[in-house]
């Protein structure tokens, strides 16, 4: 509402909520912090776990900063901000969400006390802006080249992603099989080598040990085999994969046969039976003993292919037929009548196992497969929803560290060396950038913090021992969580990827920068009428969200 001549002009719908200026900010910031602050705690190896119990009542145990922040439902329109920045994260570099996050909640605590100070948003970002900079240029020189072959250090990268989740004390089994999966399925093209993460095919079976996860050098199907008679394993397969219907379809045109005889019908059944006879006739000519088929397959014709000793499944997955065709070579085809020899995959076995309560088929020994599958196994549902997600990680920085060629330590040490050239390069800037520069460094300083902290150490002593190390030259000293002392993470193995550090930063100043702009929170008022009915809205499509009108609702 304005004034004009006394006269007040309604500019805003009535009940409209208005936040400005300070008020505004302060409750963004308030907000990303709130959040923040709830994930910063499952940070680093003895980071804590979050139980999340949704509206049905399923319950989800991770310290994953990306799931926590995907499960609970976030209503302040700021704080959704920092869901985004992890998700960004974990879609771009498979690890970190959690680092995003609460550097992101930092770079916004100490933003605030400079504008409490009279320090202007716009020269805050501006800052931020150049030292985001200026730490991609640190962390650049502190990277360590790590080549496609250099299994050790692919190793210990893969053993760092899988230190802080519920399996660490199954790490040591884990990781060779995270990076045996990467390193299958990479291919090097004229732009460098690619690691397309897709290509590894994770089934999860509850029941039994973590150290019962397996490597197949194949695929996994999730299927039974059609028929009771068919054979339940096959050495040196040939491999007929499907996109056509095994079975006598429906015409697209309405028609009707008139049949005024015993003869004619004996006929028509007779039509029938070549039709779907010829179809396994058609298979075993081509020297096919296996055949993956897309849609159905009829009984005739599962009796004729058994007859054969030919196993069949069907109504494999599109992203299965991709796959076994990646895996054994074959190609898809759509048409029984096209089907050629040339078109046969082919494997060492394929054979049916029963896995937990469940049969599966397993496709192994396939020369050079670009598609690998790996079952991960756990006691309860669960323990197996965290293996995989922590098996996710895993794959993921391994994945970073084979396509960029490049590591750095751990443990807190990037951020502390990042925070120490950032106060000497702060020294060079004129005006209020420099100040800015300046609380950048000491949010930098909030990862190893917590690192100590959730290990049950003092962030002080520890904070002073590694600036004094770092001062000493001595780049690669981080926090030793067992003892709260620096540490050598180069020697520890320790290790990350160069991209999960800097993508981390850019995302979180990026999601920080873009709240310090916002002044202005316009919040429509939330319609009376029935959800969804005429007139109405869903929940949560209109009012002022929680927090808007007092302090910061984060749930």
């Amino acid at each position: 509402m304005a004034q004009m001549q006394g006269v007040p002009v309604l500019i805003l719908k009535e009940g409209t909520e208005r936040a400005r200026g300070r008020d505004a900010r302060e409750n963004n910031i308030m907000a990303v912090r709130a959040l923040a602050d709830a994930v910063r705690t499952s940070l680093g190896p003895r980071g804590q776990d979050k139980m999340l119990v949704d509206s049905l009542g399923d319950v989800t145990i991770t310290n994953d900063g990306a799931t926590i922040l995907d499960e609970i439902e976030v209503q302040h329109p700021a704080a959704k901000m920092l869901v985004q920045v992890a998700k960004a994260q974990d879609s771009e570099t498979g690890d970190g969400t959690t680092s995003a996050v609460v550097l992101c909640g930092e770079y916004l605590k100490q933003a605030l006390g400079l504008i409490t100070s009279g320090v202007h948003p716009t020269v805050i970002i501006s800052g931020y802006r150049k030292a985001v900079d200026k730490a991609s240029d640190v962390l650049n020189n502190m990277a360590v080249d790590c080549p496609i072959d250099a299994r050790d250090k692919l190793l210990k990268v893969s053993d760092t992603s899988m230190a802080s989740k519920l399996i660490s004390e199954s790490k040591d089994f884990l990781s060779p099989i995270a990076v045996d999966a990467v390193l299958q399925i990479a291919e090097e093209n004229p732009d460098g080598i690619v690691a397309d993460i897709d290509h590894i095919k994770v089934e999860k079976k509850e029941g039994g040990s973590i150290r019962e996860t397996t490597l197949v050098r194949g695929v996994i199907i999730d299927k039974e085999i059609v028929h009771s008679e068919m054979p339940r394993s096959i050495s040196k397969a040939k491999i007929a994969l499907l996109n056509a219907s095994m079975e006598v379809e429906k015409t697209e045109m309405d028609a009707e046969i008139r049949i005024t005889n015993p003869e004619q019908m004996q006929s028509f059944l007779d039509e029938e039976q070549r039709m779907l006879k010829s179809i396994s006739e058609k298979i075993k000519e081509i020297g096919a003993n296996v055949v993956f088929a897309q849609k159905g397959i009829d009984e005739k014709v599962q009796h004729y292919l058994a007859k054969d000793d030919i196993l069949a499944v069907r109504r494999v997955k599109k992203s299965d037929m991709e796959a076994l065709a990646r895996a054994t070579g074959g190609q898809v085809v759509s048409s029984i009548d096209h089907l050629t020899e040339k078109d046969l995959g082919s494997c060492e076995t394929v054979e049916e196992r029963k896995v937990g309560d469940d049969k599966m088929v397993f496709v192994e020994g396939c020369k050079d497969p670009k598609t690998v599958s790996v079952l991960i196994r756990g006691g309860t549902e669960r323990v197996v929803d965290e293996a995989e997600r922590a098996f996710h990680d895993a794959v993921s920085v391994v994945r970073d560290a084979v396509e960029d060629g490049k590591i750095v330590p751990g443990g807190g040490a990037p951020e502390v060396e990042v925070a120490s050239q950032l106060r000497e390069y702060a020294s060079t800037l004129k005006g209020r950038e420099q100040i800015a520069v300046n609380k950048f460094a000491d949010a930098m300083e909030i990862i190893p913090k917590t690192l100590a902290e959730n290990a049950g150490h003092d962030p002080i002593d520890v904070i002073v021992a590694l600036r004094a190390e770092h001062g000493k030259g001595k780049n690669t000293m981080g926090v030793d969580i067992l003892t709260g002392k620096a540490k050598d993470m180069l020697k520890a193995g320790v290790l990350e990827p160069l991209r999960v550090k800097t993508h981390a930063i850019r995302s979180a100043t990026e999601a920080a920068s873009l709240i310090l702009r916002i002044d202005d929170v316009i919040a429509s008022k939330r319609s009376a009428g029935p959800p969804g009915g005429p007139g109405g809205m869903p929940p949560g499509m209109g009012g002022m969200p929680p927090g808007m009108g007092g302090m910061p609702g984060m749930m």
